[in-house]
């Protein structure tokens, strides 16, 4: 199922914290930006905070701009956003400015927490959503995607939900502003809590100065593990396709990027089908192959290719699917399967299944993957 691309947001003092404790909200950002923010709400489909954050902050989480909302009217979206909160107990403030102001607004929340809503001011304010006996995040993010159809979701808080998206690798982005104080207050919220989280170092994608604060901005880069798809495998094959384009045209063969990634998220090789001048060299092989065999890494890694690896190939005696089995590779993302433009019935996935290996496909990137092979007139 496709998932929303998930940016969460946040601004905390040099010693972590969201807030103080004391009896008025702390304002961590200055007007410059507080216009960066602004200008980032206007770009979402929708803009999501848990219950926690809409009790103590009474956020409105509206676009401030004039100028911004004409130019979403214009591009034929809702002046506003979609305000979504989270709350499991359904205990929600009917006079909280969240249901007074912008556009629509939706409550996701557990089937206890539907129950105590129905029939209230919060019911007829906002579709009320439950999501069974506990709350599930991917099931949420499954729902706004399908059946609201939000594409980008901006998430401004709190730490509670910034950090059980990240620790479920549901999170494509972290917008991170740090401010120029302390708080030093350990009963003050802070930004992300204990618990596991995914593996390796995040990207750094951007850094500057906005006002007297830093703006970092963040992507995780370590891979899924087994047959679940996190945001870092639809960056890697987002990368793949981009690679495909590059491909010197062909008649006879399709074009393919491929690239190759540690369990740490970090790139071990990627290459493209026909590069280097060699006409029949496969992506997946032209990236393996830049990889010394006996690397340990090796057995941890996935495979993102933008179409299925081969299984049967007459140039080589080795189809792609064997190569990735015997390099001991065992997980594979991509985003298209073979058609059977130039060998029918090809079935790479079942090679690497039948060799022991996860198969996962991404259908939400074979647009982008079918695009450098239009002119094959490929199904």
């Amino acid at each position: 199922m496709a998932l929303p691309y998930v940016l969460l947001s946040a601004a905390v003092s040099l010693d972590g914290y969201l807030d103080d404790t004391g009896p008025d909200r702390l304002l961590l950002s200055g007007p410059a930006d507080f216009d960066r923010v602004d200008a980032v709400r206007a770009s979402v489909d929708a803009i999501l905070i848990g219950a926690g954050t809409l009790r103590a902050d009474n956020p409105r989480l509206l676009v401030n701009s004039p100028r911004r909302r004409a130019d979403r009217v214009a591009a034929g979206r809702p002046e506003y956003p979609l305000k979504v909160t989270v709350s499991a107990s359904g205990a929600l403030d009917p006079e909280a400015r969240f249901w007074h102001t912008g556009g629509e607004k939706a409550v996701y929340t557990t089937d206890a927490g539907a129950e105590r809503l129905r029939g209230t001011a919060v019911a007829d304010a906002a579709a009320v959503v439950s999501l069974g006996a506990v709350l599930d995040w991917r099931r949420l993010l499954e729902h706004l995607h399908d059946e609201r159809g939000v594409r980008r979701l901006m998430v401004e808080g709190g730490g509670t939900v910034h950090t059980q998206l990240l620790q479920r690798q549901l999170a494509d982005e972290v917008q991170l502003v740090l401010a120029p104080l302390f708080v030093g207050d350990p009963r003050a919220p802070r930004l992300f809590g204990p618990g596991a989280y995914q593996g390796g170092r995040l990207r750094l994608v951007e850094s500057r100065s906005v006002g007297d604060v830093v703006l970092m901005r963040y992507e995780p880069t370590a891979p899924g593990a087994a047959g679940a798809a996190v945001p870092a495998d639809r960056h890697w094959l987002r990368i793949a396709c981009e690679l495909a384009a590059r491909c010197p045209p062909s008649r006879t063969a399709f074009s393919v990027g491929a690239v190759v990634v540690a369990a740490d998220g970090t790139e071990l090789a990627r290459g493209h089908s026909r590069e280097g001048g060699d006409p029949v060299v496969h992506a997946e092989e032209a990236a393996l192959a830049r990889i010394d065999p006996a690397d340990p890494r090796l057995a941890g890694a996935t495979v993102y290719s933008s179409l299925e690896p081969c299984a049967r190939r007459a140039s080589r005696p080795r189809p792609c699917a064997r190569l990735i089995l015997d390099a001991g590779v065992r997980r594979v993302v991509t985003a298209w399967r073979e058609p059977d433009t130039f060998v029918e019935g090809a079935d790479g996935s079942a090679v690497l299944a039948g060799g022991g290996a996860e198969v996962v496909v991404l259908p939400e990137f074979e647009e982008a993957a079918r695009e450098p092979n239009r002119h094959l007139g490929a199904p």
